[in-house]
């Protein structure tokens, strides 16, 4: 699954890069991060949650950040248990608009929890729900 969203923000890059650089500040904004624990420098534990109907789902990810520019943060998981896990890499890309800061996001995932169809479309939803979020948060600051 790949998932790909952008939404522009009345700020500079500046004001939005610490919002979207520490998975932390994420529980803020995006409604599917359920719970995010430090574990180490650039490395969090992340607990992604999301309802479909009555029954909701979750997932338990060792997240590490491999890229950290003005411009570019990545994210990929980062397990480290010796065991083989589906990959998962989240980029945001901060690109200065002359209405303030386009954020772009691409997600994507290579297993099979989140795409039975139906999943792809919450998870999207959950995505695009964090810009609204994300505008909240960064405009106020």
């Amino acid at each position: 699954m790949q998932y790909s969203s952008d939404v522009i923000v009345s700020v500079e890059p500046a004001v939005v890069h610490p919002h979207v650089a520490d998975l932390a500040r994420y529980v803020e904004w995006m409604p599917m991060v359920h719970d995010v624990e430090p574990a180490g420098d650039g490395v969090w534990n992340v607990e992604l949650r999301a309802k479909v109907g009555v029954f909701a789902r979750s997932k338990r990810l060792r997240m590490k950040r491999t890229v950290n520019t003005p411009q570019q943060i990545v994210f990929e998981r980062d397990e480290i248990d010796g065991r083989r896990h589906s990959p998962w890499k989240m980029s945001v890309a901060l690109q200065a608009a002359e209405a303030g800061c386009v954020v772009t996001v691409d997600l994507s995932y290579g297993g099979n929890l989140w795409t039975a169809g139906i999943l792809d479309r919450v998870l999207a939803a959950q995505v695009d729900a964090g810009k609204t979020g994300l505008v909240r948060v960064v405009q106020g600051a």
